[in-house]
């Protein structure tokens, strides 16, 4: 079987990193561990631990890779959270201080809004529509 594990997530600290995706997005930190260049090991998932599909939050090592932070998908929606409750998640995100940048919509595909995390990246919260 094979899955997509990780994405990597260019942060420019790690810490205000996980605060955000923890405590704004709800996500679980799965890894923190230091690795002997002085950078860390941080992994933070949508649910539970090991369930996949999590970000490595990556600290921005170089002036390119700084360059990056917040628009590494070219201003477009890069990443898709899907939740099972849209109008929970929405307003504990709102009241996390979360920016949508738009109402949310009820498309035929599900209930979608679009957000930024901290450094700009744009996300789809999206609760599928049933089948």
């Amino acid at each position: 079987m094979r899955r997509m594990a990780l994405v990597t997530l260019v942060v420019d600290d790690y810490d205000e990193a996980i605060r955000f995706y923890t405590e704004a997005l709800g996500f679980t930190l799965v890894e923190d561990e230091p690795r002997p260049d002085g950078s860390r090991w941080v992994v933070v998932e949508p649910g539970s631990a090991g369930q996949g599909g999590g970000l490595l939050l990556a600290r921005a090592k170089d002036e390119a890779q700084r360059g990056r932070i917040g628009d590494q998908t070219g201003g477009r929606v890069g990443f898709f959270l899907h939740t099972d409750d849209f109008a929970r998640d929405h307003a504990r995100m709102l009241a996390a201080g979360v920016r949508f940048l738009e109402e949310p919509r009820h498309e035929p595909y599900g209930s979608v809004a679009v957000f930024e995390d901290l450094y700009g990246n744009r996300w789809d919260l999206l609760q599928p529509a049933a089948h």
